[in-house]
């Protein structure tokens, strides 16, 4: 069997089983058609007003901020764990890394994106 018909096969018997999984939940999941059904619901309480009201871009980019350091911890942890068998190179590579990210930390900081208003 060459590479291009195994490829074949496996992404067939990936749309078979997709496609029976989907088929199976549509036969077998409860139905109720109860109007409440479609309401908003959060915590309990009756919302008032439209839910379509406007943030401000300081959330997103509060939040894009730590997600982008959350991820630098996460680099950082397996640098740490192997730091001896990279040697110079995997120091100079990761002192290279967070050179970069504290020279982004201090845009954002001389920006103002840090202030909570």
């Amino acid at each position: 069997m060459t590479n291009s018909a195994a490829l074949l096969v496996v992404l067939i018997t990936a749309v078979v089983l997709v496609g029976a999984a989907l088929l199976i939940a549509l036969w077998l999941a409860p139905r109720s058609y109860n109007p409440l059904k479609g309401e908003v619901y959060e915590c309990g309480i009756p919302t008032r007003g439209t839910s379509w009201m406007q943030f401000r871009v300081g959330y997103y980019l509060f939040a894009i901020l730590y997600l982008v350091f959350d991820v630098e911890t996460v680099m950082l942890f397996p640098w740490a764990v192997s730091m001896r068998e990279m040697g110079p190179g995997g120091l100079f590579g990761v002192a290279f890394f967070l050179i970069v990210l504290a020279l982004g930390l201090a845009y954002a900081w001389r920006k103002g994106a840090l202030k909570w208003k």
